[in-house]
């Protein structure tokens, strides 16, 4: 019996292996498009600001948009909503700074609290990012920006009070790109931006 019952199972797995190697053999029907199984695109979330057509239609637009809404004199107030319309709903920020004992630590924000901590900065602090250099990769639907950025109180001031990096990743969903994450480093008396960061790749 347990040897019947060895050959019964060994032609059940001859057999499925030939059915598998058939299919496999089998030539795609002429015409046919291939099914891919792909997540889903990101979606508003509930309440989110719509964004502005142009600051979204391309990567060069969505980056000047995200240096245009954080900037400006003291006191102005910032349009936040159209800071939130350009971020993915699961959006995220983060700075890497310097801890007292020299060890470096990710602040992780999300864009509201990146909102809620600087709107009283800014009520009485001026402030003008721009971006200084850029260096872009690109593959299909993702795009990676590493943007050197310079920091001012003031539209004119002759010299940035701050310079550093933005770190951006960007993804489109077949109608408009989105910021997926923004990290920055500034720069400090250890760590000097390269020259290779101080001119577009």
């Amino acid at each position: 019996m347990n040897r019947l019952t060895q050959l019964g199972a060994a032609a059940l797995l001859a057999a499925s292996c030939a059915t598998a190697a058939a299919q496999q053999a089998t030539p795609p029907v002429p015409g046919a498009t291939p099914t891919a199984i792909a997540p889903p695109p990101p979606q508003a979330a509930p309440g989110l600001p719509a964004a502005r057509p142009a600051d979204v239609a391309s990567i060069d637009a969505i980056v000047a948009a995200l240096y245009d809404v954080i900037s400006g004199p003291a006191g102005a107030p910032r349009d936040w909503d159209r800071m939130r319309s350009l971020f993915a709903p699961e959006g995220r920020m983060g700075a890497v700074g310097m801890r007292p004992d020299g060890s470096y630590v990710l602040r992780s924000l999300t864009p509201e609290d990146y909102i809620s901590r600087n709107t009283k900065a800014f009520a009485t602090m001026g402030f003008f990012e721009t971006e200084l250099a850029r260096t872009t990769e690109t593959f299909g639907q993702i795009a990676h920006v590493f943007s050197t950025y310079e920091a001012r109180h003031a539209k004119d001031d002759a010299k940035p009070f701050m310079r550093g990096i933005n770190s951006i990743q960007l993804i489109h969903d077949g109608k408009r790109w989105y910021v997926l994450n923004l990290i920055w480093r500034a720069e400090d008396s250890k760590l000097q931006l390269p020259e290779r960061y101080l001119r577009n790749g």
